[in-house]
This record gives structure tokens, sequence and C-alpha cells, in this order.
């Protein structure tokens, strides 16, 4: 075993030999610096303050408030699996959050003695069971890619849980014989109901806080010009555009990057999920009110004190990996275009499948952000069967989730679920594409939903 001192000195090296070899005058490393920082602001502004600090309250208040008994009752590994990966994987799609924001909460509950495999069913369900992005994967890239993605989704959750309570069955026999001989916790000084409204109000906050926008707009430029497409990320200086319509130049699925003194008015497309998305802070204070209410009357001080003290252990533990994940990922994610990463993916074998798995497993993607992506990347000449693969693997895993999974449950659990998740995919991604007439390697530009 590694000790902690060996791991921070490891750190330290990579850092120093980094700055040390980085070849800074080559003007692809450099601006893959500026697009890591670009990124990692991106996080700051729109994901870090209404999406992964709630859910690090939330993670700490399960700690506080849920009893052990509780979840073991419904998510140990002595529980009726049925029931218990069905509540992992319906938390999950209530959540719809992306693969860094699951986090906290998956090792709130994994802390409290949840087994492995429920646990691990939750920690995909959240991100990658998302009603919203199933039905954006229909009418953007075709009925049949959401389907199969919707399918996939619901099925992943209970293969990738199973599988990894079948993988570490022995630890996980060592878990249920450990909690027998543990005594009882203490009687809740609450009742249940109290709980469950504390809790469900914090997770009312965080949907609402970090209630996704799909980004379809139209951008009006001060000298007349419109560029049709999807706001991936909105900087404090810029807006990067994913062009869904050729125009000035620029070829439908390449991105855009415009200076904000260039733009005079960004029209957003109208929809149900955008007229809620403009009242999200108001349904999101309510239920901080409802929160703030709760806490006053039936939480005591020393609970208090704890429930902060959970949350910040969890806010250490996480948050720098989260950003220096997320750094990591824009630099590399600089160096590798579309166009060459297409070029990997552009038939329905093995190796394509393979290769656009692990890409999905490695680069970070917010929620809904992966649609208009994978898009992009079928215009460059992705085929069908690995962008299926890149969405079934893409939102439950990324660079900065696997960091904090080797904090929370260890290397070997870590490797097993990200290895579970990009071999499922790249199976289901060359099943999917042997069912496609001509090998289905061209895009569909689904017109046909609504």
């Amino acid at each position: 075993m590694i000790s902690r001192e060996w791991k921070i000195a490891a750190v330290f090296a990579s850092v120093f030999l980094a700055a040390y070899y980085l070849p800074l005058a080559d003007p692809k490393v450099s601006g893959a610096i500026v697009e890591a920082f670009k990124l990692l602001q991106w996080y700051a502004r729109n994901h870090t303050l209404a999406c992964v600090v709630p859910a690090l309250f939330i993670a700490g208040g399960i700690i506080t408030f849920l009893s052990q008994d509780a979840v073991m009752r419904y998510l140990g590994p002595r529980s009726n699996k049925f029931w218990a990966y069905t509540v992992a994987s319906v938390a999950g799609v209530v959540l719809a959050v992306c693969s860094c924001s699951v986090l906290p909460m998956f090792a709130g509950i994994y802390q409290l003695g949840a087994g492995l495999g429920p646990a691990s069913a939750f920690l995909y369900s959240g991100p990658a069971i998302n009603i919203l992005a199933i039905f954006l994967t229909a009418r953007v890239l075709g009925i049949d890619l959401g389907l199969w993605r919707a399918l996939g989704a619901i099925g992943f959750a209970f293969i990738v849980g199973l599988g990894m309570a079948w993988l570490f069955r022995r630890e996980e026999r060592a878990k249920v014989e450990a909690a027998m001989l543990t005594p009882d916790s203490p009687e809740s000084k609450r009742p249940g109901w109290q709980r469950a409204l504390l809790l469900a109000a914090m997770v009312g906050f965080l949907v609402f806080s970090d209630w996704f926008n799909p980004g379809d707009a139209i951008v009006q430029r001060l000298d007349g010009t419109e560029v049709r497409g999807v706001v991936l990320q909105e900087m404090r200086d810029e807006v990067m555009i994913q062009v869904q319509e050729s125009t000035s130049g620029v070829r439908a699925g390449e991105r855009l990057t415009m200076p904000k003194t260039e733009i005079a008015e960004i029209v957003e497309t109208k929809s149900w999920v955008m007229d809620v998305f403009h009242f999200r802070w108001l349904l999101a204070g309510l239920c901080g009110l409802a929160v703030t209410a709760m806490t006053w009357r039936w939480v005591e001080r020393d609970e208090f004190k704890l429930w902060m003290h959970n949350t910040w252990d969890f806010a250490k533990l996480l948050i720098p990996l989260l950003f220096g994940g997320v750094f990591v990922v824009g630099f590399i994610s600089a160096l590798l275009p579309d166009k060459q990463i297409a070029l990997l993916v552009g038939d329905n074998g093995l190796r394509s499948n393979f290769v656009a798995s692990l890409v999905g497993a490695l680069f970070y993607f917010a929620t809904l952000t992966e649609v208009p992506i994978t898009q992009a990347l079928m215009e460059h000449g992705m085929a069908r069967g690995p962008a299926l693969a890149l969405l079934l693997a893409g939102p439950a895993l990324s660079l900065p989730n696997m960091l904090v999974l080797v904090k929370v449950m260890g290397v070997k659990k870590t490797v097993a679920f990200s290895a579970i998740i990009v071999v499922v995919a790249t199976t289901v991604g060359i099943i999917y594409g042997a069912t496609l007439p001509g090998g289905g390697a061209a895009i569909a530009h689904a017109g046909d939903l609504p």
C-alpha cells in the first residue's frame, strides 16, 4: 500500500516535471493551457456554486441525519437486490446531475454502509439516465439512437451495480459480517419524515439551481450576421458556440468562439425547459427557505456543527481533485480536436467503439453538452455505433470523476467501475452498429421529432 507521504511526493514531482519540461513556446501547448483555464472558469461559473456546493451540503446531511440502519436496510449488501438497484436508479433519475456532482452524494451513502452494487448503480444512473438528454438525443441525432440510449442507460445501472457487487463479493460479505457485529446505532431524535423532508428540500434546491439550459440559440452579431447553434460554454468574456447551420465560413458541427464584444444578443429557443430555467432561482430559493426553516426548527446546535463539519470534510476531499481534473481535461481536449478523434471512430468495429467509449470515459461532459459534441463528431465522420458508445460512457465517467473515486473507494474499485462501463458501452455500440443498414456511418439529420 502506497503511503500518503509517497502520494504527496509523487504529486510534487509531477508538478515539477510538468513545469520543467512543458514546451510553452509551442502554440498548441500554450493554446491548450488557455483552453484548460477557460474550461475551469466555465466550470467555476456554471457548476461549482449551483451544483457542486449544494451536493456537498447534501452529502454532509446524509452522513449527519440518515441512520446507518436505514441505509443498510434499503441499499446494504443484504437488502433485496431488485428494490436496492431500483431505488438507486430512480434516485439518480431524479437528480440528473453531471458525473462530478453526483460524487458527494455517492460518497455519503457509501460511507454510511450502502452496498457497493447499489451505490455503483446510483453513481452511474445520476448523470447517465437523464430524461431530457435522452429526448434531446432523439431529436438531434435520431429516434433510433435516442431509444437505444434510453434502454442502454437503464440496463447499464443494473449491469454496473451487479458487476461491481460480483467482482468484490468477498469484501461485501466482510462488510455484512462487520455490520452484524456493530452495535445498533442510537435512535434518532426526530421522526423519519422530518429527515426525509429536510433532505428532499436540499435535493430540490440542487435540482433547480443546476437546472440545465439546452443551449439552442441564435447569436446575433453586431455586424448584422447570425449564427444558429448550441451554446456550449459561456465564459466571462467569450461564448463558445457549436454551429448547427453553416455560415460565414464556419461549417455545421464546428465550434466557434466569439468575444462578447462582437455579440449584440443571444436569442434562445423557447421551450418548457427554458421556462423553468428562467424561474430556477425562485424555485431553488423556495427550497432553500424550506431548508432554513426546517433547520431552525428541527436541528440542534451540535447537529448543525456536525453537519457543517461533515460538509467541509467532503469539500476538502473532492474540490481540489475536481478542479484539477477539469483543468487536465480542458488541456487534453484542446490537443485532440474533433476531426482527429472522428478519424479513429469512422466505422462500427471493435476499435472504433472502444476508442469512443474510452474518450467518453476520460473527457468531462456537462449535462446535455454530450449531444451537440457527439453531433459535431458525427458531422466529421463518426459512425453511429461509436456515437452510442460515447453517449453511454461519457456522461457517467470523466477524469475528474475517476480522481475522486480513487479517494473514496480505492484504485481497484475505481478501475473496475470504469472498465465495466467502457466494456459494456463498447459492446452495446457494436451491437447497435451491426443492426444498421450500410454500416450506419453517416449522420441522420433528425428532423422527425418536434
